[in-house]
C-alpha cells in the first residue's frame, strides 16, 4: 500500500467505501457508480499487483455478488454487468485469495443470464467476458460453456447476426464429449428456438427478467403450459377433467415435450425431439404461413454458417465414435427441418457433406451402421428429402465396398437391402410410365427421381459384387433383369447393361468399379495401379485402355511417358 500513489490511495479508499455503503444499501442494485466502483478496483489491483489490495477488495465483492444473485428474481434492475465485472476479478485473482469461481460462474449463468440473455447490452458483454477469458475458462473451467449451450444458443438467436463473429469466437468452446451430439440438433434448431421464443414473449411479454426454464420447472407449471399450448398450437385442447372448475382449467393442455426440450438452459444430454407432433406441425405452418421476423431470417442465415464450423471441428477434432454415433442423427434429421427452402438447401447440403466425410474416415462406419441405412432404404420414397437421403447412401455403400472386406456379412445384407430397392423400384416404375406419360408435372418429377435413385442403386450393387466377388452371381441377375427391362428409363438399364459388359472384363472391372483405396495386405489386384510406383514400372503393368492416343507397342513406353512430370 507503501507504494501506491497518493491519488490512487484515494481512489482506493474512496472505491472501498462505496462498495461498503452500497452493501448496506436495500437499494444498491439502481446504484450506478457501483460498477465503476467495482471496475476501477480491479484496474486499480491489476495495475498495482498488490496482494494486500486485492485481499480488502475481495470479501466486498464477494458479498455484493451473492446480494445481487439473491435479488435478481425480486429487482426489475439488470446486474448483468455488475455480475460479469465481479466474476472477472475472481478470475484474475482467484488464485491469491483462494477463491473458486466454478460455482459462481454457474450461478451466473443459472440466476442471471437465463433472464438477462435477451438484453443486447448484458448479451454482448457476456460473449466479450468469455472470448476475454476464453483460455482460462478452457482450461479451469473446461465443463462450464458445454453444460450451458442450449442458454448461449438463445442468447445468438435472440440477438442475432450482431453478435455473431463475438459468438464464433466462443463457439468452439461449447463442444465437449457430453455436448457433441446434442450441439448438432440445436444448431440446425436454430430458427425454431426464434419461433419458440418469439411465441413466448408474444404472449407474456418481454423476455428480459424472467427465466423461461424457472417457469418450466416452478411448482405450478400450468401457468406456462396454457402459454405453451396458447404459443405453439393457436389453440387449446381440453384435458376433459371431471373437476374443472371454469372454462380456463378445462382447456388446460400439456406443454409439448419439444418446445420444453427447445427452451431449456442446460446440457442434460440427448432428447429426443418429437418432430411428429401436432404442436410442432402447427408452429412450423404458422411461422412460414406468416411473414418471417427480421430475427427469424437472420437465424436462416447464421445456421449454415455456424454449422459449418460445427462440421470442421467434427472432421478434426472429434474421435471416431462419437463421428460413428452422429451419423444416425444426421439421417434423422435430413427430413427435419425449418421448412424455408434455401434454408432446407443449405443445411441438407452440409448434412450430406458431413456424413460422406464420416464414411470417408472409417468407412467401417457402413457396416456399424448397417440397421439405421436399411431403415433409410426403405423410406426412399416417402419424401423427396428421403428419396435424395437413400441416393447419397447408395453411393456411399458402393464407393466403400459396405464397409470393407472384413465386413462381408454387412456387405451382403446392405447388397440385398438395394437388391429389394431395385426390384421394389423396377415394378414401380412399370406401372408409372403410363402417369408420366399423361403428363402431370408432379408424375414426370417422381419418375425423373425414381430413375436417378435407380441409376445410383444400380451402381452400387455393381460396385459391391466387385468389391466382394462372393456376390458377383447375385449382381450378375440383378443387372440382367434390369437391362432386360426396357420399360424403365433408358439411362438405367444402358448403365446396367454397361456394368454387365464391364463384369466380363475382371481387371478392367475391378479398375473402375473396385475400391478408390489402395490395396490391402500389400496384395496388387489386377488392373489397379499404384501410381506412386510410376516411374519404375514399364506399360505392360498398364490397362491399355488407359494409353488412350499413345502411339507404337506398349513395350516402348514407361509410366514417365504417360504421367505428366512433376
Amino acid at each position: 500500500m507503501g507504494m501506491m500513489g497518493e491519488e490512487k490511495y484515494k481512489a482506493f479508499d474512496y472505491h472501498i467505501r462505496s462498495l461498503s455503503s452500497s452493501a448496506r444499501d436495500s437499494n444498491f442494485a439502481n446504484d450506478p457508480s457501483l460498477l465503476n466502483s467495482v471496475k476501477s478496483l480491479c484496474d486499480l489491483c491489476r495495475s498495482e499487483k498488490s496482494e494486500d489490495l486485492i485481499a480488502r477488495v475481495y470479501p466486498h465483492l464477494n458479498r455484493i455478488f451473492q446480494r445481487c444473485l439473491s435479488s435478481t428474481s425480486q429487482s426489475q434492475t439488470s446486474n448483468g454487468l455488475l455480475l460479469l465485472a465481479i466474476l472477472q476479478f475472481f478470475l484474475d485473482f482467484g488464485d491469491v485469495v483462494l477463491h473458486d469461481a466454478d460455482p459462481n460462474l454457474r450461478t451466473f449463468f443459472k440466476s442471471c443470464l437465463s433472464c438477462e440473455f435477451a438484453d443486447a447490452i448484458v448479451a454482448e458483454a457476456t460473449l466479450d467476458f468469455l472470448n476475454a477469458n476464453k483460455k482460462k475458462l478452457q482450461s479451469s473451467f473446461p465443463t462450464l460453456l458445454p453444460q450451458f449451450f442450449p442458454l448461449l444458443l438463445k442468447l445468438i438467436a435472440w440477438n442475432g447476426e450482431k453478435l455473431e463473429k463475438s459468438f464464433c469466437r466462443v463457439f468452439p468452446g461449447l463442444i465437449s464429449q457430453g455436448s457433441f451430439l446434442p450441439l448438432f440438433p440445436s444448431i440446425v434448431d436454430l430458427p425454431i428456438l426464434v419461433v419458440a421464443l418469439e411465441k413466448v414473449e408474444k404472449s407474456s411479454g418481454s423476455l428480459v427478467g424472467s427465466s423461461i426454464a424457472s417457469i418450466q420447472k416452478s411448482t405450478a407449471p400450468e401457468m406456462l403450459l396454457a402459454l405453451m399450448d396458447e404459443a405453439y398450437t393457436g389453440s387449446t385442447i381440453g384435458d376433459g377433467g371431471a373437476d374443472s372448475e371454469s372454462e380456463d382449467s378445462s382447456t388446460m393442455a400439456v406443454a409439448d415435450p419439444f418446445f420444453l426440450e427447445l427452451l431449456k438452459d442446460e446440457n442434460d444430454g440427448l432428447a429426443e425431439r418429437h418432430w411428429a407432433s401436432p404442436a410442432v406441425a402447427a408452429a412450423l405452418q404458422a411461422a412460414v404461413s406468416m411473414p418471417m421476423s427480421d430475427r427469424l431470417k437472420q437465424a436462416l442465415r447464421m445456421t449454415p454458417r455456424l454449422f459449418d464450423m460445427y462440421t470442421a471441428i467434427a472432421i478434426r477434432e472429434v474421435n471416431d465414435s462419437l463421428i460413428c454415433a452422429l451419423v444416425p442423427l444426421l439421417m434423422t434429421r435430413y427430413s427435419n427441418l425449418f421448412p424455408e427452402k434455401l434454408f432446407l438447401y443449405e443445411v441438407q447440403k452440409r448434412i450430406i457433406e458431413l456424413m460422406l466425410a464420416a464414411f470417408n474416415r472409417s468407412p467401417s462406419f457402413i457396416a456399424l451402421l448397417k440397421k439405421p441405412i436399411v431403415d433409410r432404404l426403405g423410406e426412399a420414397y416417402d419424401s423427396p428429402a428421403k428419396t435424395e437421403l437413400a441416393l447419397q447412401l447408395c453411393w456411399a455403400i458402393g464407393e466403400h465396398g459396405g464397409g470393407g472386406e472384413a465386413h462381408k456379412d454387412a456387405a451382403r445384407e446392405l447388397f440385398e437391402s438395394l437388391e429389394l430397392l431395385l426390384y421394389e423400384n423396377l415394378s414401380s416404375s412399370r406401372l408409372g410410365l403410363r402417369e408420366s406419360a399423361l403428363g402431370s408435372d408432379s408424375a414426370k418429377s417422381r419418375k425423373s427421381s425414381q430413375s436417378r435413385l435407380l441409376c445410383f442403386v444400380v451402381t452400387a450393387i455393381a460396385k459391391l459384387a466387385t468389391y466382394h466377388r462372393e456376390l458377383l452371381p447375385r449382381a450378375r441377375v440383378s443387372l440382367t433383369k434390369v437391362a432386360r427391362s426396357r420399360i424403365s428409363d433408358a439411362r438405367v438399364w444402358k448403365r446396367a447393361r454397361d456394368y454387365l459388359g464391364l463384369m466380363n472384363e475382371p481387371g478392367i472391372c475391378l479398375s473402375i468399379l473396385g475400391p478408390c483405396g489402395s490395396p490391402s495386405n500389400g496384395m496388387r489386384k489386377p488392373g489397379t495401379v499404384n501410381w506412386s510406383e510410376g516411374g519404375t514400372k514399364m506399360i505392360s503393368h498398364l490397362p491399355f485402355y488407359l494409353l488412350g492416343a499413345q502411339e507404337g507397342p506398349p513395350h516402348d513406353f514407361s509410366f514417365r511417358d504417360v504421367l505428366p512430370g512433376r
